[in-house]
């Protein structure tokens, strides 16, 4: 299994000969290295509603017929895009032919707004477990600090958990170095950071206040073999 990371929030799986996207906000990212034309998803996850989290999921999955997997009411949406969604919820999980997906809470909010203006409800914000070739990936989404991490960490042997750290809009560095002590991933990667003004921060100074989990940092294209 190979795992990348492509600024933002974008994370890319390759295993077992698939391709997946988590969050492909490429275009308006002026961190990623990633260009839509040279994508080809064969899944898409999403972890909640908002522009820059879904981001160019439309045109990479019908150029692709890409499975997309999202939370149930921006599924819905998609589908009504002429998108092939799959609509999941917290708690549940499924098996397709790429991996096991499953949905956990995060605190955040989720909508999308469409070209016209119009704001579309997306159901709850979630975070994503990903499992294959006996690897178990967390992309915790945006999300706020909370306690039922401890029980995610319990009940999953982690070995990458992805935290947004960019404050303002998720937990910052503080909060999400306690999130990493409660998931005890084996290794963590800070996400959600430096892509507009009121998220720069200093990854380094998050990767002091971790304990127990090794730290990567990676740039847009960096790659972890797992």
């Amino acid at each position: 299994m190979k795992i990348s990371y492509h600024g933002h929030s974008v994370v890319k799986i390759m295993t077992g000969g698939k391709t997946i996207l988590i969050d492909p906000f490429i275009n308006g990212n002026s961190l990623t290295d990633l260009k839509v034309e040279e994508e080809k998803p064969d899944a898409i996850l999403l972890t909640h509603a908002h522009n820059d989290h879904v981001g160019d999921t439309v045109e990479l999955a019908k150029a692709n017929n890409s499975q997309v997997v999202a939370p149930v009411e921006l599924a819905n949406y998609l589908g009504t895009l002429g998108v092939d969604a799959a609509g999941m919820n917290l708690g549940g999980s499924s098996d397709f032919d790429f991996g096991t997906v499953k949905y956990t809470k995060a605190f955040h909010s989720s909508s999308y707004m469409a070209e016209n203006g119009e704001v579309i409800y997306g159901g709850m914000p979630a975070g994503i477990i990903f499992k294959a070739e006996g690897k178990t990936i967390y992309h915790a989404g945006d999300t706020d600090l909370f306690g039922d991490m401890e029980l995610i960490g319990k009940r999953n042997d982690i070995d990458v958990a992805f935290l947004p750290i960019g404050d303002f809009f998720t937990m910052g560095p503080e909060d999400a170095a306690y999130a990493a002590e409660l998931l005890k991933a084996k290794t963590v990667v800070p996400i959600h950071y430096d892509t507009f003004p009121p998220i720069k921060q200093d990854p380094e100074e998050f990767k002091k206040m971790v304990t127990g989990s090794d730290v990567k940092i990676l740039k847009a294209g960096d790659e972890l073999a797992i």
